[in-house]
């Protein structure tokens, strides 16, 4: 049997480093992130049904769609929000199974699935276990604040719009504390990974 494992954690918890962790034991990560930026090039379904809703304003001068202008948008806004995840979410979750089932299909043991919101969405379905990337408030607010170039205030603003990281690590089978350093963050992960490969699926 193969073992689906959800990976996620907060804005900035540095969950990318860990997929990045999965993918350099050779374990594979579906990352619903990249499948929906594919979903919303210029010229799909995805890109026109956006466009329908949210208007031309939300376009670059390549007529691609500015995620940060359309992130901006649905942020603080539920109704438009959910028109956005209407759109997205049942087309990112039919990529997925199907990922999914072609890995069935070659035998592979473990497949990552790595999504932002799993517990807020249907994706939990998905998955056997869950693994949370954990990081503090302050180095969470300090590397969004440094990724995204923004003031404090919106930085707490864009963190408190999600379910509290404390929370997130009481759902979760296993937690990878990402508040120090790397080398800590890779012993974590090690740690983590070796109860995984140990679980026996009938």
């Amino acid at each position: 049997m193969t073992l689906i494992v959800g990976l996620t954690g907060g804005i900035a918890t540095g969950k990318s480093t860990v997929t990045k962790m999965f993918q350099s034991v050779d374990i594979p990560v579906i990352e619903t992130d990249k499948i929906a930026r594919e979903l919303l090039k210029k010229g799909t379904e995805g890109y026109e049904e956006v466009v329908s809703s949210f208007s031309r304003s939300i376009l670059l001068t390549n007529d691609e769609i500015n995620r940060k202008k359309l992130a901006t948008i649905v942020f603080g806004n539920p109704q438009r929000r959910n028109t956005l995840n209407e759109i997205v979410h049942p087309r990112v979750e039919s990529i997925v199974r199907t990922e999914i089932q072609k890995h069935k299909e070659l035998g592979t043991k473990i497949i990552v699935l790595d999504v932002p919101l799993l517990f807020e969405t249907g994706f939990i379905d998905l998955v056997d276990k869950t693994v949370v990337v954990y990081t503090t408030f302050k180095k969470q607010k300090e590397r969004l604040m440094e990724r995204e170039r923004i003031d404090k205030e919106y930085a707490e603003l864009k963190i408190s719009s999600q379910i509290p990281l404390n929370r997130k690590v009481d759902l979760a089978d296993y937690v990878i504390d990402n508040s120090t350093s790397i080398l800590n963050t890779r012993k974590e992960f090690n740690e983590v990974l070796k109860q995984i490969e140990v679980l026996e699926w009938d």
